[in-house]
């Protein structure tokens, strides 16, 4: 197990910042992995990093240190997360796209764009191996995940499975070819983000933005193997007193705080429990810390860059986002090797299983325990669903199951038995005010004043009531619910 990799980068000071301070700087370089913080409460304080980048740096020594390492290991199916963190304005959106996603000056184009050149410059080397690309992009904005390449997704739900971890499922996912088609991508998803005005700030995010890249490998040693290489531009944490924030904007920095908070408290978690882990990582409290789960947990290599202001007027922030970082690098990491094996078929198979072959998988255990017809039934069920195409699907069912209560006894007979006499009862009930009603109706026909109408259908309508609540009560809702549950599970109960 190793640290996580975690660096410090000071942005130029701004033009109204040099005119508003005499001496406004705050640090004090000693060499490129420490220095020294001046503030006026807690006099002068000694910093350490695996690498710092004060305002001279340029964006390509960001790159080689900080994420370099992290492509070359994501192409080799090594998971990687790289993380932009510090108040609004500190440069953590233009260490990560540079002025503009789309730049053409080498020298400023940020870490998204050297990510994309340095995956396919990494597979270029590889002999044998086939890759496919895939980018995916999401916000969370106001602690909804939002997909950024198809805006009608605007909810999109986080799902855990055994075999793949943390997973989007719902989220839109485009093949990439080359890296003039993925900045084009990156670009399209990149104006749908949400931004604001502050006094800080013109171009304030509102949301943290994460990017996503899979890189699937297939080799002729029929293996298969994959990487997931995160990138997360957070939204800065912000003092309404400084910004200006209210109305609307007010509301979306309350909601980024509060996110930043849980990740201080997974953090804190992590390095202050017992072995350096604590008894619960409260990682769903927020959109961000459960997305990030499997970065954060140790399953990945990880790096954070604390984005800061070297000006003295910003210098609590600044002090805040050092010691975020200094916990943070006691964070333990252990990645691994994402590799599946094909142990009987002669050549990889190249695409998901065939309907058939899916659901004869699905539906071997239950044989075991269930006659024909009842394995039947769950093949047709699973077949409806479109679940069968899943290729994780039984080992996704088998952790679900795990998770439910102990197993029922029911037969799976018992169950549709169960529905059909609910479906004969409604029949029945249905049948008695079928004829309940064409008396009311007979008698309103005979009846030629409009208030004798009223009273009489009044009357009418009370002594229906009894038995439209008898309906209304039946329990059939529960019972589809409770047998649906049993058809998901009864594979695996003997």
């Amino acid at each position: 197990m190793a640290n996580i990799t975690v660096c410090a980068r000071f942005r130029p000071l701004s033009s109204k910042e040099r005119s508003g301070h005499g001496d406004s700087v705050c640090i004090e370089r000693i060499n490129d992995e420490a220095f020294n913080l001046k503030d006026e409460k807690e006099g002068e304080m000694k910093f350490s990093f695996d690498k710092v980048f004060y305002e001279d740096s340029k964006q390509d020594d960001v790159y080689s240190f900080l994420a370099h390492p992290i492509v070359r290991d994501v192409v080799n199916a090594i998971n990687g997360t790289i993380i932009t963190y510090g108040q609004t304005g500190a440069g953590k959106t233009y260490s990560m796209e540079g002025p503009s996603i789309l730049e053409s000056n080498d020298a400023k184009k940020g870490l998204l764009a050297r990510v994309i050149d340095g995956i396919f410059r990494e597979i270029t080397y590889a002999d044998s191996i086939k890759y496919t690309i895939k980018l995916s992009m999401v916000e969370i904005y106001m602690e909804k995940v939002r997909d950024l390449l198809d805006l009608s997704k605007d909810n999109v739900q986080i799902k855990e499975t055994k075999s793949q971890g943390i997973l989007l499922p719902e989220v839109t996912e485009i093949s990439l070819s080359d890296s003039a088609e993925a900045l084009r991508s990156l670009s399209s998803g990149i104006c749908n983000r949400a931004v604001g005005e502050t006094q800080m700030n013109v171009g304030s995010s509102r949301s943290h933005c994460i990017y996503i890249f899979s890189v699937h490998q297939e080799s002729t040693k029929q293996t298969r193997t994959y990487g997931k290489l995160i990138l997360v531009d957070l939204a800065g944490s912000e003092k309404i007193e400084k910004t200006g924030a209210e109305g609307r904007v007010l509301e979306e920095a309350k909601t980024i705080n509060k996110s930043l908070s849980a990740l201080g408290n997974v953090v804190h978690a992590l390095t202050c429990g017992p072995n350096g882990k604590g008894n619960h990582i409260p990682y769903r409290n927020s959109k961000l810390t459960r997305i990030l789960q499997d970065s954060l947990g140790g399953n990945s290599q990880m790096a954070l860059l604390c984005c800061c202001s070297p000006s003295a007027s910003n210098v609590s922030e600044t002090l805040s986002s050092l010691r975020f970082g200094a916990r943070a690098k006691h964070i333990k990491a252990s990645p691994r090797v994402h590799c599946t094996k094909d142990k009987h078929a002669k050549t990889i198979r190249t695409s998901f299983p065939s309907e058939d072959g899916s659901c004869d998988e699905v539906t071997e255990k239950p044989r075991e325990s269930m006659d024909a017809e009842d394995v039947k039934l769950l093949r047709d069920l699973f077949t409806w669903e479109g679940r069968a195409l899943d290729p994780n699907f039984l080992e996704d069912l088998e952790l679900d199951w795990g998770l439910v209560a102990a197993p029922t006894n029911i037969p799976l007979r018992q169950a549709v038995e169960e529905l059909a006499s609910a479906v004969e009862l409604l029949k029945d009930q249905n049948k008695v005010l079928e004829a309940m009603l064409a008396v009311v109706t007979r008698m309103l026909s005979s009846h030629g004043e409009a208030n004798e109408n009223v009273g009489f259908g009044h009357l009418v309508l009370e002594s229906l009531k009894p038995s439209i609540a008898w309906v209304a009560s039946l329990p059939l809702f529960k019972l589809l619910t409770d047998s649906y549950a049993f058809l998901s599970c009864c594979c695996f109960t003997k």
